[in-house]
Formats: C-alpha cells, sequence, structure tokens
C-alpha cells in the first residue's frame, strides 16, 4: 500500500533539515579542525564520516565546507558597547542584584535616618541654642539684675551686677556661651550672697582650733593672728561659703577658716578662754539680708586661710 501523499509530503520537508544538520556538523568539524580545510576537503570529509557509518550526501558535504569558509554557522559575539554592557548586566542579575539591593536599601536606611532624625534633631539642637543665646540667657541676666538691685542695701552689689550683666550680653550676642553662663552664675552668687544671713563666731568646741598664728613667708620677722570662725544661719546651721586663702591664692568653700585679726584681739580671744576654758564673747561679725559682707563686732585685718 502507498503512503499517502500528505505524508510523502511531510517526508519531503523533513529532507532539508537533516541535510542543514549534516551541513552544519561538517562545519563544526570543520571549525575543530581546520587541517581538514583544502580543495579536497569534501572528498576527506566523507571518507571520515564513512568510517563511522555514515553516508553524507556531496551537497551536504559541499555546502558545509561552504559554510565553514563564509562563517555562516560561526557564533559573533557582540561588539562592545553601551547595549552590549547592559545585556551583560542584565543576564549577571543573579550575582550583583541582592548584594546591590542590600547596598542600595543600607543606603535608603542612612539616608532615611540622616535627613528624617539626626539632621531635624541637629537643626532643632541649634535653634534651640540660638534661641538661649538671643533670649533665654539675656532674659534671666536682666531678672537676676532686676531682684539684685532690689535686694541689696549696698550700691556695690548693683553695681557690680550691672557690669556683669553688660559682660554677659556681649558675650550672648557673640555667640560665646561660656561668657554668657559664666555671667548668669556670677550674678546668682551675688543675688544668693544677698540673700544669706548668718552670726561669724569664734569655733569653741573640743574638736576644733579656736585660733593660731603663724609668720608670713615674705616676711619672718611678723607674725600673722587668726581666729577659726564658722558661719552660722538662724537656725545655728553651719554654713559652707566661698572662702580665698591668702596664703595659697585658691579659693575653697568651707565650713571653718581663719580670718586675721590685730594681736589684742587675738589675745583678749586668748584670755577669754584661758579664765575658764570657755569663750564667752563669740561674736566676730553679722551677715543681714541685702548686704554682701559681714559687719564685723572687732577689728579684722581682711585676710583669711582655709588650711592651718
Amino acid at each position: 500500500m502507498n503512503a499517502p501523499d500528505d505524508i510523502v509530503a511531510d517526508a519531503g520537508a523533513k529532507n532539508p533539515l537533516s541535510e542543514t544538520m549534516l551541513a552544519m556538523d561538517v562545519a563544526n568539524m570543520l571549525r575543530r579542525e581546520p587541517t581538514l580545510d583544502g580543495p579536497d576537503a569534501a572528498a576527506r570529509l566523507a571518507a571520515i564520516y564513512e568510517s563511522i557509518g555514515m553516508a553524507v550526501p556531496e551537497t551536504a558535504l559541499q555546502d558545509g565546507v561552504a559554510a565553514h569558509r563564509d562563517r555562516r554557522f560561526a557564533y559573533t559575539g557582540a561588539k562592545p558597547g553601551f547595549a552590549a554592557t547592559l545585556a551583560g548586566i542584565y543576564v549577571g542579575r543573579r550575582r550583583w542584584l541582592p548584594a546591590t539591593t542590600a547596598i542600595v536599601l543600607m543606603l535608603v536606611i542612612a539616608l532615611g535616618g540622616y535627613f528624617l532624625v539626626y539632621k531635624p534633631y541637629r537643626d532643632g539642637q541649634a535653634e534651640r541654642a540660638r534661641v538661649e543665646l538671643a533670649e533665654t540667657l539675656p532674659a534671666e541676666m536682666d531678672s537676676l539684675y532686676g531682684t539684685i538691685f532690689e535686694e541689696t542695701k549696698v550700691q556695690q552689689a548693683s553695681n557690680d551686677a550691672a557690669g556683669i550683666r553688660d559682660r554677659g550680653k556681649a558675650a550672648a550676642q557673640q555667640g560665646d556661651r561660656d561668657g554668657a553662663e559664666a555671667a548668669v552664675a556670677d550674678l546668682t552668687n551675688i543675688r544668693d550672697t544677698l540673700r544669706q544671713e548668718y552670726r561669724l563666731t569664734v569655733v569653741d568646741r573640743p574638736d576644733a582650733k579656736w585660733g593660731f598664728w603663724t609668720f608670713p613667708k615674705d616676711n619672718t620677722d611678723a607674725t600673722n593672728y587668726y581666729l577659726v570662725v564658722e558661719a552660722l544661719d538662724p537656725d545655728g546651721k553651719a554654713l559652707s561659703l566661698p572662702i580665698p586663702d591668702e596664703q595659697t591664692g585658691k579659693t575653697e568653700t568651707v565650713s571653718l577658716w581663719g580670718i586675721r585679726v590685730p594681736e589684742n584681739v587675738y589675745r583678749a580671744v586668748e584670755a577669754d578662754k584661758a579664765d575658764d576654758g570657755q569663750i564667752q564673747h563669740t561674736l566676730v561679725g553679722v551677715k543681714d539680708f541685702g548686704f554682701l559682707e559681714p559687719a564685723f563686732v572687732v577689728d579684722v585685718l581682711g585676710g583669711t586661710v582655709t588650711r592651718w
């Protein structure tokens, strides 16, 4: 029985494809073995194919040789260029995409943190500092000066406060925060000093000296006499005050210190103590509200020491 016409037609359609495949194989063999190429290339290739049991049509051999020579089946890579570079990047995306995504995400988080959190925070700090220098600190200086002016009973306090306030405001205008804050601290100290009330008394108890004498370093022929004193508030509590030491030049906050007095005052207290073991007249001075210094009831020479 003869095959239907459509099957014969289909078989005929496959022959060109088979010869094309054979021609490609021939071209590939010549590419791998260039020494086979020559005038008798087709004959030599036919012998090779026959040796492995394949009968290759002459047309396939000639077509394969021709294809090899004009590089019909040869692969030609893409020429370097922008499009080729993009294509290469796209093809290799599995290698670079995860790391690139992670880096981009880190950059987004970092930039977001900077612009959304850190920068607004720093800008806010800068603005607060500006407002503090331009408004808050000068206003605090004015307020402290006003309090000092109203509460002082000595002109020196208001004069000192005015000078400190003016210097502090000038520092604030120049952006000198330390200078402005120092002015506020000095004004606060004057205000607090004016508000203090205490009695300055000679110490008279077994655990402390009541007085002592020394030879000054710059004049060993002289003698300095000191009474050891303390400041007692209206409730009888000893205060700690900043006291300059005339021997060291330093200021220390202490509750006991020595105040230099004439020899006759020192001897009077010494005699009082020797009389019955107690000092009857311990009062040295009184510090009232509104004053910077105590009013002394005995003669003093002004010098003080914090260590002996």
